[in-house]
């Protein structure tokens, strides 16, 4: 088991200086405060591959290098805090997903990480699960595969906008969850603490945790239940209010939402939000002016910016970089009357953090048993990107595959369709080749493009009811769904939401769908249950019949297919 040591001796410095500030009068001046924050580093312990291993064209990422650029920022000053705007875990690499993402919460913790806000990819195995994350213990089910004690994250989650109400949760999973032991009573409260304040050299730092209004619809349903989600920006200014009721003036928003900069994706945007969109813009400009500093994430883009008076970062995703945020507060009134930040790349020519290296030393053998399976074989890596008109050359096959195992059986189905978030990474083939031969495919690289163990289900729909859930993929923002061979239509951008999709278009193994017509069709349990917004998939379906997760059905496929080649990407056809 990895050593804490350090990070307990860091922590117990830091509350004796702080408590010995706590005692001393402010200081005349400026203090000088530095966030480092990350977000969206989605169980990345080990540097990934592929393009997510690259900022531009340098290679980036892996937990030993990520903890050695924090620490070498945060010696170049004196007053430090490392944050976090969610997503640490969820959608893991194998060797901490295989964990329940222990390792990464482990990994986290030593390297200083003390606040984070809770992102969607936190809640994808239940919020009582994340709760565990919090507190520490060994998994309900599969216990400590490890063999040693899991003691939780030494870092805070935050969570102004997430409530629990007991009252809508089973009693069991809530006694079981041990989060009414803590929360006793039967009023609504939050999931964790609303905010947090960090005293630094006399001066109160007020930090506000939110996540997505939208998580809803990205996580299976039965995981949040009993919990409401609060508008981002009212949550905001509750908690901004109350801090300035307590003295704290300096406040800062870690927030897993964001936008998207104009540029290729990874290019910093700095100093401006011009061609910027994305919910963060409305969510930022709705918050009060009290609130200085935005650090964001959810849509693994790079960018700092100013949108009305709030400096606003995202420091992409995968642990590739750091956002450097130095603040200047004034030590009378305890405002930021300055403030700036930038992008840096975590760059792999740097010496790897020894504990961290630990830490993945402990857990890689473990893992790697199971991931280095050879499963097959692929021409290249292929990738996960979509051309535009939403489709991926993998989306296709990962596709194909659940409609081959569907029929498996013998059963009549008809298609296959896939949400493109469940599709994670590109196919990386790791497991080397022989001269002449192509490139193995292990099953820890399927388990990186398919990592949330998704059931494929196969139910009954209408034609009129696959029609409007084409439709359903532009409502809002666009989730765009892959489909398998002989399922092909066309859409039109130019067209309103509701009526994009052609429906004289949609053809089933060359013939037209018929609206009253019945089809079986397979998609993934998260689909059926209504995640990403689909929810005539949950509402109007009929007679479920298993198949198998996602992975082990593409590990299949793979082992009859081999060597895989990318798909055609000519199912879906954008006319505007």
């Amino acid at each position: 088991m990895p050593c804490r040591r350090a990070a307990v001796l860091i922590a117990a410095v830091v509350a004796v200086w702080t408590a010995a500030c706590g005692h001393q009068l402010p200081a005349a001046g400026t203090l000088d405060l530095q966030l480092l924050a990350i977000n969206d580093f989605h169980g990345t312990i080990e540097p990934p591959s592929g393009s997510n291993g690259r900022i531009r064209d340098t290679p980036a990422g892996g937990l030993e290098y990520l903890a050695t650029h924090l620490r070498s920022l945060a010696a170049t000053s004196p007053n430090t805090l490392i944050v976090s705007a969610g997503d640490n875990i969820g959608a893991s690499p194998l060797i901490s997903g295989m964990f329940h993402d222990e390792p990464s919460i482990e990994g986290l913790s030593e390297t200083g990480l003390q606040l984070s806000a809770v992102g969607n990819h936190e809640l994808d195995e239940g919020w009582a699960e994340l709760y565990r994350m919090q507190k520490g213990g060994c998994h309900p089910v599969d216990g400590c595969q490890d063999q040693t004690p899991f003691a939780g994250a030494t870092f805070q989650y935050l969570s102004a906008n997430i409530l629990v109400d007991p009252m809508r949760v089973d009693a069991q999973a809530l006694q079981r969850s041990g989060w009414q032991r803590d929360h006793p009573g039967a009023e609504r409260q939050p999931l964790f603490p609303a905010y947090a304040i960090r005293e630094v050299n006399g001066v109160k730092v007020g930090f506000i945790g939110l996540t997505l209004r939208g998580v809803t619809s990205l996580v299976s349903p039965p995981g949040i239940t009993g919990l409401t989600i609060l508008p981002e920006a009212d949550a905001a200014n509750s908690a901004a209010r109350e801090l300035e009721s307590r003295g704290v003036h300096a406040i800062v928003v870690l927030i897993h939402e964001g936008g998207v900069p104009a540029g290729e994706p990874g290019q910093e945007n700095p100093d401006t939000c011009d061609d910027f969109t994305g919910p963060i813009v409305a969510i930022a400009n709705a918050m009060t002016d009290d609130i200085g500093v935005i650090v964001s994430g959810h849509t693994h883009r790079a960018y700092v910016c100013t949108i009305g008076t709030k400096l606003v970062t995202s420091a992409a995703s995968l642990g590739r970089l750091i956002t450097d945020i130095d603040l200047h507060i004034d030590r009378v009134t305890g405002r930021i009357v300055s403030k700036k930040a930038a992008n840096v790349t975590v760059t792999r020519d740097v010496m790897p953090d020894a504990a961290e290296h630990t830490l993945i030393a402990h857990y890689a053998p473990l893992a790697a048993v199971v991931a280095s399976r050879v499963v097959g074989s692929a021409t290249d890596t292929i990738p996960q990107a979509r051309n535009a008109a939403g489709e991926s050359a993998l989306g296709d096959l990962v596709t194909d595959a659940m409609l081959e195992a569907a029929r498996a059986n013998g059963a009549h189905v008809d298609a296959a369709l896939m949400n493109s978030g469940g599709i994670r990474n590109d196919l990386v083939p790791t497991g080397g080749a022989a001269a002449g031969e192509a490139p193995a495919v292990t099953y820890g690289d399927v388990f990186n493009v398919l990592p949330f163990g998704n059931v494929v289900i196969v139910k009954t729909l209408t034609g009129d009811a696959i029609a409007r859930i084409l439709d359903q993929q532009f409502q809002r923002t666009t989730r765009f769904l892959q489909v398998s061979r002989g399922f092909t239509y066309a859409w039109d951008s130019t067209k309103p939401a509701g009526s994009r999709v052609d429906r004289d278009s949609i053809r089933i193994d060359g013939k037209p769908l018929v609206m009253t017509q019945e089809y079986r069709i397979a998609m993934v349990d998260f689909l059926w249950n209504g995640g990403d917004d689909f929810s005539i998939a949950a509402t109007e379906s009929s007679e479920p019949s298993a198949v198998g997760t996602d992975v082990d059905v593409f590990v299949s496929y793979l082992s009859k297919h081999s060597p895989l080649a990318p798909g055609p990407q000519n199912r879906v056809r954008r006319e505007r």
